[in-house]
């Protein structure tokens, strides 16, 4: 689909290339922080799976450049946000990187190290698989990329802090609802304006985190290897979540309801000239390219060789 039939299908992939956003998902996270108001007292913060960066440029915006502009003069006052993903990203103000696996112990390590042994005071995850288009297939692998998004929590988050996290909406989702709410007292389901209704995505805003008695970060682990298989005598369906034994999460859509509907189509500004005539829309490049990506190899290949010829 060419730039320009893009802009007019999507009105948030237009008003973030306007805006300077490297990615529309910026407005979910800014009507979240609306409604939740998630933002708030927030000096330590970790953007798992942060590529290609638009919630760190949220995050850089409304915590770390108001900060500098306030002429504070000690490096220690300033804000503390670090993005982690497997993939690199280009620099942001204010934003440390690390490029690494979220389930890896190290990586909360080094985290932990950037805080100057300090615990962070709100962890956000827009993360989400290759979706198949398989409902079920793409909820079952987005709750084990929230659980992994969770043993991170577990280390690095302070008792009382906030947790963001995409997640798809299906039949099981009372399992993960379940396995949040051991380590959160209020589970929140939201849905942004931004957010299109043709899509199961959501996210789930965990807050005052607070781990069971006696929890050692370590343990969640195991919970990971139950939940991918390793078990085979393990259902991880939520049929058995009945009863007493069934948590009911509060649902909450977010956003300006007299604002931009994600599912609708809107006609490209039209601006008139000097000599009266309507002047053409000029669609806007990406805010940022991305710096290595998959077809990078195929392309310096082809810049040596030449164009591929598949007819032979």
């Amino acid at each position: 689909m060419g730039k320009s039939s893009k802009d007019k299908r999507d009105i948030y992939y237009r008003k973030a290339k306007e805006e300077g956003w490297r990615a529309r998902s910026a407005f979910k996270l800014l009507q979240i922080d609306e409604e939740f108001d998630i933002l708030k007292d927030v000096k330590c913060v970790v953007d798992l799976c942060a590529a290609p960066g638009s919630w760190s440029q949220v995050l850089s915006r409304k915590l770390y450049v108001p900060t500098k502009a306030a002429n504070l003069t000690r490096d220690e006052d300033l804000p503390l946000i670090v993005a982690i993903d497997l993939q690199p990203m280009a620099p942001i103000e204010g934003v440390t990187q690390i490029q690494g696996d979220i389930t890896s112990i190290r990586t909360a390590e080094l985290v932990i190290q950037h805080f100057r042994g300090h615990r962070a005071d709100l962890v956000v995850c827009d993360g989400a698989p290759d979706v198949t288009g398989l409902h079920d297939m793409d909820e079952f692998v987005q709750s084990q990329l929230i659980l992994a998004a969770l043993t991170i929590v577990t280390h690095v988050l302070r008792k009382g802090g906030n947790f963001v996290a995409k997640i798809f909406r299906g039949k099981d989702i009372s399992l993960l609802y379940s396995q949040l709410k051991m380590f959160f007292p209020a589970v929140t389901c939201t849905k942004p304006k931004s957010s299109r209704n043709s899509s199961i995505e959501a996210f789930v805003v965990c807050e005052g985190y607070n781990p069971p008695e006696g929890f050692e970060p370590r343990q969640l682990y195991n919970l990971l290897e139950r939940a991918s298989g390793a078990y085979s005598d393990l259902d991880c369906c939520s049929s058995w979540l009945e009863g007493p034994n069934k948590i009911m999460i509060p649902f909450l859509a977010c956003g300006d309801l007299s604002g931009y509907d994600a599912d609708q189509s809107y006609p490209l500004p039209v601006h008139e000239t000097t000599d009266m005539e309507h002047s053409v829309y000029q669609s806007l490049a990406p805010v940022q390219a991305p710096i290595a990506p998959p077809y990078k190899t195929a392309k310096e290949l082809e810049r040596k060789v030449g164009k591929f010829d598949f007819s032979t």
